[in-house]
């Protein structure tokens, strides 16, 4: 699928994005080439979380929503973080996530009024990620390097997503947050998220992910409108891709090749479309999700649109 930036008539640009739609019996839909490889980053964390869930976290149903998250480190979402922590008798010394400022510019500059002008590892946009993984590390009495690919619970976590995507996801890499990150190909992810919205074993993660739609995200407006109006669960993953679990059993996945997460969800919308998953009010409340406008002069002066198959 080419989906282009359109400016006054004018196709200026042309990213190219591969999508699948799945079931858990397979794939059923595809545009694009959906057998490339990619590290699946973020869309990742639904399943992290469930392992980490499944080895004795015991996270309540909100601590799981920010488990499955990219957050922007406002204080909601630090304030369960550093829950999670304190509830097992942890601090933020422990997690090994880097110490950043906040993703969130509006989350910034809260934290910086009140004078904490620190960088620090608990607003890191994964942190919620780590501390699951040290709540099953207590719970397991497993060494705290959780880091590490070869950790039990790294090793539980390839598994499983070998498991639910049906690829191989080794060799691992190294995600931006110092966790194991694995690859799979756009089939691979549309499928996990197709068993993200049917298999039991994810039923507790997709319905938290539901239920705190907002915990899950950095509050990027693409997603939390996909979300909120396509009935599903989305999961972004860095160098744009997506994962989208609708209510029907459907999984979608789209990965745009240039790394542009917004026209990821282009892409996504799109076989959203081509399904008949979306009806016409909601079609028309994404409609700016579906085709972002191209500004000049601060008004729109076209949209990214889909230029061909």
């Amino acid at each position: 699928m080419r989906i282009g930036a359109v400016r006054s008539g004018l196709v200026e640009a042309r990213y190219e994005v591969s999508v699948v739609a799945a079931t858990s019996d397979g794939a059923i839909a595809s545009f694009g080439d959906a057998g490339d490889e990619f590290f699946l980053r973020s869309a990742a964390k639904p399943f992290q979380a469930a392992i980490s869930q499944q080895a004795g976290a015991a996270l309540g149903t909100e601590q799981l929503a920010v488990a499955c998250g990219s957050h922007g480190a406002h204080p909601i979402h630090i304030a369960y973080v550093r829950k999670m922590l304190t509830e097992v008798g942890l601090d933020e010394g422990h997690l090994l996530c880097p110490a950043v400022r906040p993703s969130s510019m509006a989350a910034d500059r809260r934290w910086a009024a009140s004078g904490d002008l620190e960088e620090r590892p608990v607003f890191h946009n994964c942190s919620g990620k780590h501390a699951a993984m040290l709540r099953a590390c207590v719970a397991r009495g497993w060494p705290l390097s959780y880091t590490d690919p070869e950790h039990p619970l790294q090793q539980r976590v390839v598994s499983f997503l070998g498991e639910m995507t049906g690829c191989d996801p080794t060799p691992v890499g190294v995600d931006g947050c110092g966790v194991p990150t694995v690859r799979s190909t756009v089939a691979g992810l549309a499928a996990g998220f197709a068993r993200l919205a049917s298999d039991p074993r994810l039923a507790e993660v997709a319905a938290a992910m539901y239920r705190y739609a907002p915990l899950t995200s950095h509050g990027d407006r693409a997603a939390s409108l996909l979300s909120r109006w396509g009935a599903s669960i989305v999961k972004g993953g860095a160098m744009g891709c997506v994962g989208v679990a609708h209510q029907s059993g459907v999984g979608i996945a789209a990965k745009c090749w240039s790394g542009d997460f917004e026209v990821a969800v282009v892409g996504a919308i799109e076989m959203m479309r081509h399904l008949g998953l979306l009806p016409d009010y909601p079609q028309r409340q994404l409609a700016e999700v579906a085709n972002p406008p191209v500004l000049g002069g601060g008004r729109p002066v076209g949209a990214f649109e889909v230029v061909g198959g």
